[in-house]
């Protein structure tokens, strides 16, 4: 199916109210998705790497913070006079190299003795934080308002060389700083995230245009009732239709195919999803997936039933995808050629019939206007005369008026085309035939003369010859067609009966015969090929007369 084809199905499927199409519902709902994945995914990240670089600064001031509470002249600085003279000049470079906002070094009075402002050095420590290091020597990270603003401390005590706490040393960033350095770090994560978020969406109208391609530009409502009515074509289809996908698995089945394949099976079996081969093991499906070369009319048996079979592989951008296979019964079909070939014969009869009194009555006709009356009316005689002996014959011998009507056909057809056509006079047909047994009677008989009159229509008119010799004496029926024709090589009676084989030349060839042994088969009987008295060929059918009489294996000989 390709996009004009899609175009005609939209035209013409009746078009439900869709409001928002599917391209555009896909695009917003992948579009919120994304935005909604990548917000939490945002959130948790921006939390995440703020607790940690929060961390990581806390343990930054904390070294700092224990460095130099453990510097030594530090510590001695403290029994001095005047330990901030001594003390801010080595804590100021090293405020300065690792970047901290300030480095505040008091004693347990809390009062500075270096600050980064040294107009503040001699006064109290601001923010009551220090308890926990004065008093019971303890190291950790407190957030608290200084003299410079809210910031984050680091805080670690002096000890003396008894162990005795002699100061604090307080390290610490101010809280706008960190903030800054969080902003600086998250605000390239927040583009990355915009870029992805950009990329999905790109991708989002991308997937959804794929998809609707694929689709056939056809909406969900769409594609509902097209379903809907493919489900009701393929259930009301008279033939049998499976579908395989590339791989040989059953994606589809009708009921007609279901009933072929489960007369001898459970009706609750499923198929859908077996591979073909388990199914019907002597299918040439496998083949036509390999090769994509289409098979037409090709006779398999499934069980019982013997179908004809159509297999054609499914293409979708020049690729094979799978498969689709219909059945027909063959015995529907075979019913239906019994039915138009004994109308063709009856058809023949009459054209003949209708023909041959033509000639007939422009022959009277011409004697009249030439005014040879008695020639006009011998002939009349000598052709009602005819006439009646073989209705006669044919009425007191073959009493069934379709059997009769047939042979009167040929009779009548033979004589146009010239051919001297004869019953033997021992012939005799009043036994009752079934329906069945009538019906096969009527096509053998049709095919069989048809043959033999096509065999002698092209040999010189003398011997232009056909004897039909029957009779229901004993338990069979016997018929016997014999013509002067050519004949057929003993070497090809094994074959004559095959469907397509034929002797003669043409299309559409080697039917007849195959449905000839086929019906008589059905009915018990035989068909017997021989050489003929009149140099041509004679065929011998019989047909039971018992209705219970047993099936002849193959039917023909």
């Amino acid at each position: 199916m390709n996009n004009l084809h899609s175009k005609h199905i939209k035209k013409n499927l009746a078009k439900p109210n869709v409001t928002i199409n599917l391209k555009l519902k896909m695009i917003l709902l992948i579009c919120a998705l994304i935005l909604g994945m990548f917000a939490i995914v945002g959130l948790f990240v921006h939390y995440f790497f703020t607790d940690s670089l929060e961390d990581q600064m806390g343990e930054r001031v904390l070294n700092v913070a224990r460095s130099v509470a453990h510097i030594p002249e530090l510590r001695e600085a403290f029994a001095e006079e005047d330990p901030a003279s001594i003390i801010q000049p080595i804590v100021e470079p090293i405020r300065e190299d690792t970047g901290a906002e300030f480095i505040v070094v008091g004693n347990t009075d809390e009062i500075r003795y270096a600050h980064p402002l040294p107009d503040r050095i001699g006064e109290k420590m601001v923010g009551d934080d220090n308890d926990r290091a004065l008093i019971h020597g303890e190291t950790y990270v407190s957030k608290a308002v200084g003299s410079l603003g809210p910031s984050m401390r680091g805080k670690v005590p002096v000890f003396s060389d008894d162990g005795e706490i002699i100061g604090v040393v307080s390290v610490g960033f101010l809280v706008d700083d960190i903030q800054g350095i969080i902003g600086n770090y998250t605000e390239g994560l927040w583009y990355i995230l915009l870029a992805t978020v950009t990329v999905g969406i790109l991708g989002a109208v991308m997937i959804a245009h794929y998809i609707k391609k694929t689709l056939f530009d056809l909406e969900p409502e769409e594609i509902s009732h097209l379903f809907l009515q493919k489900e009701s074509i393929l259930q009301s289809t008279h033939e049998g239709i499976i579908a395989v996908n590339q791989k040989g698995l059953i994606t589809l089945m009708n009921q007609t195919a279901q009933r072929l394949f489960l007369s001898n099976k459970k009706q609750t079996e499923s198929y859908i999803g077996k591979h073909i081969r388990d199914v019907l093991p002597d299918t040439r499906m496998p083949e036509v997936l390999d090769s994509g070369e289409s098979q037409y009319d090709q006779e398999m048996l499934i069980g019982n039933h013997s179908v004809y079979v159509n297999r054609i592989p499914i293409f979708y951008e020049d690729k094979i995808i799978g498969a689709v296979s219909s059945f027909r019964d063959k015995t529907e079909i075979e019913r239906l050629t019994k039915e138009l070939r004994r109308i063709k014969q009856y058809t023949d009869a009459l054209r003949a019939q209708t023909h041959e009194f033509s000639n007939k009555l422009y022959t009277i006709s011409g004697l009249l206007q030439l005014d040879q009356k008695e020639e006009a009316i011998a002939l009349i005689q000598k052709e009602s005369c005819t006439q009646q002996e073989w209705i006669q014959f044919l009425i007191q011998k073959v009493p069934d008026p379709m059997i009769s009507a047939v042979l009167l056909g040929k009779l009548n057809q033979a004589n146009e085309l010239g051919i001297d056509m004869t019953f033997h006079p021992e012939s005799k047909l009043t036994y009752r035939l079934s329906k069945k047994k009538k019906d096969a009677l009527l096509t053998v008989l049709g095919n069989l003369l048809e043959n033999a009159l096509e065999a002698v229509k092209k040999e010189p008119e003398p011997k232009r010859k056909v004897s039909i010799f029957f009779t229901d004496l004993g338990n069979d029926l016997v018929f016997e067609i014999e013509d002067s024709g050519p004949g057929i090589p003993p070497a090809l009676w094994d074959q004559i009966f095959n469907q397509g084989f034929s002797t003669k030349e043409g299309s559409h060839r080697g039917i007849g015969l195959a449905l000839s042994k086929q019906m008589i088969s059905e009915i018990g009987g035989t068909v017997l090929l021989e050489d003929g008295e009149l140099g041509g060929a004679c065929f011998v059918v019989t047909i039971p007369k018992q209705e219970n009489t047993e099936h002849v294996p193959g039917g023909i000989k």
